[in-house]
């Protein structure tokens, strides 16, 4: 179930601000900016985006970028002590499958560990299920991540504000940003941190799209290698007992089958072995 929105009063006005606060907790206050407060937070997350706009697409490595990400997320959000900032595999369907995540600082790590890898549940498990910005204020006594909350608190972490990260409706990742003192995020946090969540996504969308593109042409390369080592083999085997194409290639398979071993291996094997020994004769002669 959803905690309900978290709701400020402006003059006689009650607003609802739109992210899940921790039910049965009250919103934290909102700060007393002045004026130079308030231009320094804006010119902040102003910079996280610029910075965001500098990544360089032909990073080799996925947590490159996203560390990147999340130390930008630092600056752009008062308050946080730590940010990770986690990647979902594409067309994953409705199980959130974590393709991989960054972080600015190693107790993120094991939090984030802990969430996706031990207990199943967490703040950015639920955001990128609700689609909605979300806050605890005190995550031992947060209902909906009863296993989470406990050990999260026993590292004296105990507030966390979790972003999911949208690209046309659809939930491409997270940021998650935790902060040691109890209710560390206010409304103003949220909202800076969407600012910034908005470019952020669209970067997170980039990575992934990198990233399959990648293994989709490694993959081919791949195969494309490995079609042509049994190309080779089948030419080896037809020069020795001749029949054709096809009669050589069951034979391959064969092979495999009675040796346990993949058909690619055996074929690698047989090249192998005629390269050496043309190289026995090459060197005899």
């Amino acid at each position: 179930m959803l905690s309900p929105r978290a709701t400020r009063a402006v003059g006689n006005l009650d607003v609802v601000d739109e992210y899940d606060a921790q039910a049965g907790r009250a919103v934290p206050a909102e700060p007393e900016l002045t004026a130079e407060q308030s231009a320094s937070d804006t010119q902040d997350v102003l910079a996280a985006v610029q910075g965001l706009a500098g990544l360089m697409a032909d990073v080799d490595e996925l947590e490159d970028v996203l560390a990147d990400i999340a130390r930008f997320a630092m600056t752009a959000v008062p308050g946080a002590d730590g940010v990770g900032v986690t990647v979902v595999r594409l067309s994953a369907g409705p199980a959130v499958q974590v393709l991989g995540w960054a972080v600015t600082d190693p107790f993120v790590r094991e939090i984030d560990r802990l969430q996706y890898e031990v207990c199943g549940e967490g703040p950015c498990l639920t955001a990128m299920h609700t689609g909605r910005p979300l806050t605890s204020g005190s995550l031992g006594s947060d209902s909906r991540w009863p296993r989470f909350g406990g050990r999260v608190a026993r590292r004296n972490v105990h507030s966390a504000l979790s972003l999911p990260l949208m690209v046309r409706g659809s939930v491409v990742g997270a940021l998650n940003v935790y902060a040691r003192e109890q209710d560390a995020f206010t409304a103003h946090a949220v909202h800076l941190g969407e600012r910034f969540a908005e470019p952020a996504a669209v970067s997170v969308h980039n990575v992934q799209v990198l990233h399959a593109a990648r293994t989709q042409a490694s993959q081919l390369e791949a195969a494309l290698k490995t079609r042509a080592v049994i190309d080779q083999a089948i030419g080896i085997v037809r020069s020795r007992a001749g029949g054709s194409a096809d009669e050589a290639f069951d034979r391959l398979r064969q092979i495999s089958q009675t040796e346990n071993v993949k058909l690619a291996v055996v074929a690698e094997r047989l090249v192998d072995e005629a390269v050496r020994r043309a190289h026995a004769r090459h060197s005899r002669g």
